[in-house]
């Protein structure tokens, strides 16, 4: 795991990148896209997440967020 780039600010808005090993196209089917926004749709609802936008691609998900008042959003982002 990155130590470099940390979301630690609170209160602000990121743009995060969520890759696969090798950028390997994983997220090709739409069972595979279900499971990724059914996880969003979770962290939203239980984990503080707000997201503004997002966009899953074959072998990475581009991601427009920030953690409501209370939560982090690099806890948030290793739960998901």
């Amino acid at each position: 795991m990155s130590t470099k780039y940390k979301a630690t600010m609170t209160d602000t808005g990121y743009f995060i990148t969520i890759t696969t090993v090798g950028w390997i196209d994983v997220f090709t089917r739409l069972k595979q896209k279900f499971v990724i926004t059914q996880a969003i749709r979770y962290c939203q609802k239980h984990k503080g997440l707000e997201v503004y936008a997002y966009c899953i691609m074959p072998s990475h998900i581009h991601m427009l967020c920030k953690a409501k008042e209370g939560f982090l959003l690099s806890n948030i982002m290793r739960d998901f």
